[in-house]
């Protein structure tokens, strides 16, 4: 419609020139027409055979953390005469005129966690006046998983457990101290004689042993609680704490996690097995209404709640046979602090929930 009326429009010049005698009228009369025809015939044959294409990096990315895009764009079988390329992720463009092929290689950063849906990269190749133009698309449906930042464990505060290595080291001596019995079982051949229950023995003449919990029973346990968040902030700083302590616990000799909507925990062996799948869905919490439901009766180790609510606390009856528990939340560290982590304090809790001495 643009290319008619632009010829249109300088045949109707051109028309009035011969009418009336004005030959000024002549010259953009022929320029409208000839401008109209360039663009009819320039465009398309710049966009047949025309290429886009965008590369992305690795579907997950830590926030703050460097992800590359790789855009190359190629006209067809003529340099375009205007236009652009564009990256929604990045502002502004790259002109197209007189270009035959053009390339955008950049390193990208996201300051939240989250699935970031990515909007596709764009070519357009129209004439300088714009009346004709062809568009080309790539990356539809491309999508990142952006995960939460891992940060250090600090001591800090002077409070119970006031070093990483006491208050969320890798097995404190009280957790292994809660290796307890379990039940009885037949004796195993090979099994220790310490395992042997004697009495038992002695009462009915039949070799029985003690079946000892799990030695996973007795890792520590990390538990998000996204309840009634302070600030949209606050739930990132807690998704950030849950996520530092985890690894830092697995790396340390091994851990649980348990997340929002999960029924049980998830162990995290040393080996850091699964922890990647769990770093992404950690990436996708949201706030809730209600603290995650514990099955606690075979837990023994350290308890680490972090909630985000900066007044956040555990729920009544929570995890009161664990050797440890620690209330993490992002509040600023005071005198009782634990440890920091992620923008949050930690703080040693005694047996009826309250703040230890």
């Amino acid at each position: 419609m643009r290319v008619a009326g632009s010829i249109g429009l300088g045949a109707a010049l051109a028309v009035a020139a011969a009418a009336f005698g004005s030959p000024s009228l002549y010259v953009p009369g022929f320029a409208l027409v000839l401008l109209g025809s360039a663009a009819a015939v320039w465009v398309p044959l710049a966009a047949r055979g025309a290429g886009l294409e965008r590369i992305i990096g690795p579907r997950t990315v830590e926030e703050e953390r460097e992800w590359p895009i790789d855009i190359r764009a190629a006209a067809g079988v003529l340099p375009a005469p205007g236009g652009d390329l564009r990256e929604p992720l990045l502002r502004g463009g790259l002109s197209m005129a007189g270009r035959q092929q053009r390339r955008i290689r950049v390193n990208v950063t996201f300051a939240r966690r989250g699935r970031r849906e990515l909007a596709p990269a764009r070519l357009a190749i129209r004439d300088p006046l714009g009346l004709v133009e062809r568009v080309l698309e790539a990356g539809a449906n491309q999508h990142v998983v952006v995960l939460p930042r891992i940060e250090p464990v600090i001591a800090g505060g002077g409070g119970s457990g006031g070093s990483p290595e006491t208050a969320i080291g890798s097995r404190p001596a009280e957790v292994a101290a809660e290796v307890e019995m379990e039940s009885l079982r037949p004796y195993r051949e090979g099994s220790p004689a310490s395992r042997i229950h004697w009495p038992t023995v002695a009462r009915t003449g039949t070799l029985m042993e003690r079946r000892l919990l799990a030695d996973s029973d007795s890792r520590p346990l990390v538990v998000l609680d996204p309840t009634r968040p302070s600030s949209g902030a606050a739930l990132d700083k807690a998704v950030r704490a849950a996520a530092s302590l985890a690894l830092h616990l697995a790396r340390a000799g091994g851990c649980a996690l348990l997340l929002p909507g999960d029924r049980r925990a998830t162990d995290i062996d040393a080996d850091l097995g699964g922890w990647h799948v769990l770093h992404a869905r950690l990436a996708l919490v949201e706030a809730g209404t209600r603290p995650p439901a514990l099955r606690l009766d075979s837990r023994r180790g350290a308890l680490f709640w972090v909630s985000a609510n900066a007044r956040g606390q555990l729920p009544r009856d929570t995890g009161r046979s664990h050797a440890a528990r620690y209330l993490v939340t992002p509040a600023e560290p005071g005198a009782g602090s634990s440890f920091r982590v992620a923008g949050c304090s930690g703080i040693a809790l005694g047996r009826g929930g309250r703040r230890a001495a």
